[in-house]
């Protein structure tokens, strides 16, 4: 497996910092938006994408869910999600979603926290999910929102004396790869329409359920640049349903 910036010990330290790290679901802003996207987990099984912490596998576990497989490229992560949010009802295994192997309709619900765009290959990805759930199954999932992706670099356009003049948006129909710059570090994600994200869907036989664009909670406006986020979307939630 190639090296995860995740496991960089300065960068993971940094991420362990930030406000939804330290304070879990209820750190998340998008969370009141997202948790009403999520199905009933009871004796569901489970699959979380890019599970980090572990926070929505132990989630669903305590709703009911009776197997949860969490799946992430990043040790540390995991060993943070074990020291956390460790139930009998779940397993955590390192391994790159891309080399994922599965057995078909082998689970309920697959999840997925802001990692698929990281993804080169998202309707492949999507072909393979559709594998691995059911009939009926559900496929919820939260990314960067295109608007927020489109230019790369991810980062306001200020005023002469610092302050917020606007957020750029360029390249938006050009989709691919981007190089990205997250709490000082480069990295590189993929950038994809909001087309893309949901036309993929329909082809590949889900049904939509539901399509968020999350406003941060009025719980959270006092934070350090929250208010700002009403300015531009930067996450986009979909629940769909396989048909």
């Amino acid at each position: 497996m190639k090296d995860v910036l995740y496991d960089n010990p300065e960068f993971f330290r940094k991420y362990s910092q930030m406000y939804r790290s330290q304070h879990g679901l209820a750190g998340a802003g998008e969370w009141p938006s997202l948790k009403p996207l999520l199905p009933e987990f009871k004796g569901k099984r489970v699959l979380d994408l890019g599970c980090g912490y572990g926070w929505h596998c132990a989630y669903a576990a305590r709703h009911g869910a009776v197997q949860v497989l969490g799946v992430d490229n990043s040790r540390k992560m995991l060993d943070t999600a074990q020291e956390k949010n460790s139930l009998p009802q779940i397993e955590y295994r390192c391994a790159s979603i891309e080399q994922l192997e599965l057995p078909n309709e082998s689970f309920d619900v697959v999840f997925s926290s802001l990692a698929l765009h990281y993804l080169p290959d998202y309707p492949a990805l999507v072909r393979r999910v559709k594998d691995w759930l059911v009939p009926g199954g559900d496929f919820i999932f939260s990314v960067e929102h295109p608007v927020f992706t489109a230019q790369g670099p991810q980062d306001w356009v200020y005023g002469p004396k610092g302050e917020i003049l606007y957020f750029p948006v360029d390249d938006y129909f050009y989709e691919g790869q981007r190089e990205a710059v997250f709490l000082g570090e480069k990295m590189v994600k993929y950038h994809r329409t909001l087309t893309t994200y949901l036309d993929t869907l329909l082809q590949q036989g889900f049904r939509l359920r539901r399509v968020v664009e999350p406003q941060p909670p009025q719980s959270m406006m006092d934070l350090p640049g929250m208010k700002d986020e009403m300015r531009r979307p930067m996450m986009l939630l979909v629940a769909a349903e396989k048909e």
